[in-house]
């Protein structure tokens, strides 16, 4: 009976290990962000942080790699008002090789819903906007991942977005499954295997 009882316990506390997670946080600056009707793209616009990475610290540097992304078409609401653009596109997040980060697509993914595209009125009648979506793709290393990426434009100033502007920073937040934990469920999975083929052999 304790037996059975340890068993059962293991199979409901592997699951919550194998959810556990780190975040891996990339910050960006500068790049053009262009819409249309058919959706936004973002190029140009080069790494500056990286935190988490491998397990890793906090990195920065003037250009450690570039972020670029295109979502999908404009689904609700205008360019100049804020509305959403539908899932799809795609999102990209390289590195150069500089002070450890990686030389090459640290993530490739796409967004995963829709993302939305917010006006925000300041008291002085000028206008910023801000882009929000999440998304889901594949770190280097091959795990899949989600996460969400906050994008923020410069101010335009009392006119509106007219098809172009310059993004002051944004900021993409990555989960990845830590591969101890995954390691971990495989080895608790095999021990409960063979506990289970002893009391029924």
């Amino acid at each position: 009976m304790k037996r059975a009882l340890l068993i059962v316990l293991l199979a409901l506390a592997l699951p919550m290990v194998a959810f556990a997670s780190s975040n891996v946080d990339f910050t960006n600056s500068g790049g053009t962000l262009t819409g249309t009707n058919s959706g936004f793209t973002l190029t140009g616009s080069v790494l500056i942080a990286v935190n988490g990475l491998n397990g890793g610290g906090l990195i920065t540097g003037s250009n450690l790699g570039s972020l670029s992304f295109s979502t999908g078409a404009l689904a609700t609401g205008s360019l100049q008002m804020g509305g959403t653009f539908a899932a799809g596109g795609t999102f990209s997040i390289s590195g150069n090789g500089s002070n450890g980060v990686p030389n090459g697509v640290v993530f490739s993914g796409t967004f995963a819903g829709p993302v939305t595209w917010t006006l925000v009125t300041l008291p002085d009648g000028t206008h910023n906007y801000t882009l929000t979506g999440a998304v889901s793709g594949t770190m280097a290393s091959g795990f899949a991942t989600n996460g969400v990426t906050v994008q923020l434009t410069i101010n335009t100033g009392k006119g509106f977005f007219n098809g172009s502007t310059s993004v002051s920073s944004g900021d993409t937040n990555i989960v990845v499954p830590e591969p101890g934990t995954l390691g971990l469920l495989g080895t608790g999975l095999v021990g409960i295997a063979g506990v289970l083929r002893r009391k029924l052999g």
